[in-house]
């Protein structure tokens, strides 16, 4: 499984760069885990948009699903430039309907239910879900292929069952928002120490930080999730493969 830090920020996107998201690719598949402000411009150095098999979305908050309608109109215009493609399938939860909605458009997208009540075969992906704590609904994703197992937090405060639905993961993915000075001031985000705690906790072997803030220094909350957790840390960079064999 090869996974590959799209965009690194949390809100918007700073100067020539985009808001969290990560391609995930096993055997030729490309699955693209949230779809923000300027993710299809710097995805595009990555794959072409036809060769994007699957996206899931991990809630409706417009730095996850910003430009999901110009995915979609990279399709229509294929469509009528003779290169039609099947639907691409967008995957996210129904606890918005209005949002879930508009994951299908004009038969180039079609929107896919997901619940953390079971479990999905997508393309040599299974996935699964975890609630997390945010002011509004948002699933944490499980990603196993091959024997190997990526957690990607969306974006959440601490919550317990983080720990047991991340255990034992090869790879954690934690959104890491805030400075250990806005810990518990800002709802729905996690500091470094936090991201550390749960890698320690959930005994998950590399720790990688995303959803960053646009400001101070970067290297302060991936210190504060060292001083947790004994493992691997790194703040996410953009365009490097993160290899699980």
């Amino acid at each position: 499984m090869n996974i590959i830090p799209i965009g690194i920020w949390g809100g918007y996107p700073k100067a020539n760069g985009a808001t969290s998201s990560f391609l995930i690719e096993q055997d030729g598949y490309n699955l693209l885990f949230d779809c923000g402000s300027g993710v299809l411009a710097s995805l595009q150095n990555y794959i072409p948009l036809e060769k994007l098999d699957a996206v899931v979305i991990s809630h409706y908050h417009a730095d996850h699903i910003a430009d999901i309608g110009s995915l979609q109109y990279s399709r229509l215009i294929n469509y009528y430039t003779g290169n039609p493609m099947p639907p691409l399938p967008i995957y996210g939860h129904t606890q918005d309907k209005e949002g879930f909605a508009k994951l299908s458009y004009k038969e180039q997208t079609v929107g896919i239910e997901i619940s953390d009540r079971t479990s999905y075969t997508v393309g040599p992906f299974t996935l699964s879900f975890c609630p997390t704590v945010h002011p509004v609904y948002c699933l944490a994703m499980k990603v196993t292929a091959a024997g190997k197992t990526a957690v990607f937090t969306g974006d959440t405060e601490w919550t317990e069952p983080l720990v047991e639905f991340s255990k034992g993961a090869d790879l954690l993915i934690s959104e890491a928002n805030l400075y250990e000075e806005y810990l518990g001031k800002s709802p729905g985000h996690m500091a470094g120490s936090e991201a550390g705690t749960l890698a320690r906790l959930a005994e998950a072997k590399q720790l990688i930080l995303t959803h960053l803030p646009q400001y101070g220094e970067l290297e302060n909350i991936a210190e504060a999730a060292r001083g947790q957790y004994d493992g691997e840390v790194e703040l996410a960079v953009v365009g490097k493969k993160y290899t699980l064999i």
